[in-house]
Order: C-alpha cells, then structure tokens, then sequence
C-alpha cells in the first residue's frame, strides 16, 4: 500500500490573487514489484510555456473535482512509465464568483520518471517529465470557448515531483 501527492501542492501556501486550490491525494496498491494501480484553474491548461498574457485568463475561473485511476510500470530499477485518466466535473464560475454552468472534463496524464527511495524504501521522491491531454471538455461557457480554443487540448512537457510513502 502506497500513499502520496504532489508538491505543485505547495502552491496552495502562497499569496496569489489567482491561487490554484489545488488538492491530489494518491492512494495505491503495488500488484507487483513493478506494477502499481493509484489513483481552480483560470486560464486554458495549453498555454505553452512563455506565451501566457493576463488578457488571456478566463472571465472567472473553474472549479474542477475529479477522481482518476493510474497505471505505473517500472521498467528499469526505479525507472517508470505511468498514465493516468481524472474525470472532472466542473463548475464555471463568472469574476463575481456566480455559478454560469457546469461540465465535465476527461484528463489524461502520459508520465516518465524515476523513484528515489529513502528510509529503508518507505519514502519516495518522483521527479518526472509529462504530457497532459484533455480529450473532451464539455459545456464551456462562450466566453470560456473563445479563450480555450486559442490553445491545443496537450501541454507538453509537464514536470512533475511527486513524493508519498510506502506501507
């Protein structure tokens, strides 16, 4: 048994007119020695890196829940591959903070990295490289739309340190 999260959570901790409220809690079970199942936003999740404008944020913000499911294989000592699928359901909310409307979102994650143990392998420390893809995002407000389409549905290449604790 597994638990972790990620320290984009650390996020949460700074003064930010647009804080992401941001919360993953990963739970898993490890089949195998190499094989283990696991399980707010403002602007559109494609912008490359560089190229976002304040202009560009969404006229209020997304409120998103979701639970997902993963796949992690190590291939090589600590060395894995991992994909993952988040369904959301989201709520769009207008600058005054008033619910527009609701819909869903399919997020999906492809990861490479390696795991650092520490602590007789109870600790774990996962640096990584993604790509995120978004296949459907339903019921977009207009003025929503208009931002998102400016952007593809990938982001590409994500980093990512995730950290948790082996039991």
């Amino acid at each position: 048994m597994l638990f972790g999260s990620t320290l984009f959570m650390l996020a949460n901790l700074f003064e930010d007119s647009e804080p992401p409220n941001y919360y993953q809690f990963n739970i898993g079970y490890r089949i195998t020695s190499k094989d283990v199942i696991t399980w707010n936003y403002y602007e559109p999740l494609g912008i490359p890196y560089g190229k976002k404008k304040k202009a560009e944020n969404f006229p209020g913000k997304v409120e998103a829940l979701g639970i997902g499911i993963a796949y992690k294989r190590f291939l090589w000592k600590r060395a894995f591959t991992q994909i993952h699928s988040t369904a959301f359901k989201q709520k769009y909310l207008d600058e005054s903070n008033r619910k527009i409307q609701s819909g869903f979102q399919l997020f999906n994650t492809l990861r490479v990295g390696y795991q650092f143990q520490f602590f007789k392998n109870r600790l774990f420390v996962e640096p990584s490289i993604a790509c995120t893809f978004w296949p459907i995002n339903t019921e977009l407000p207009k003025s929503f739309q208009i931002e998102e389409d400016k952007y593809d549905n990938f982001f590409l290449p994500e980093p990512g340190l995730h950290f948790g604790f082996n039991f």
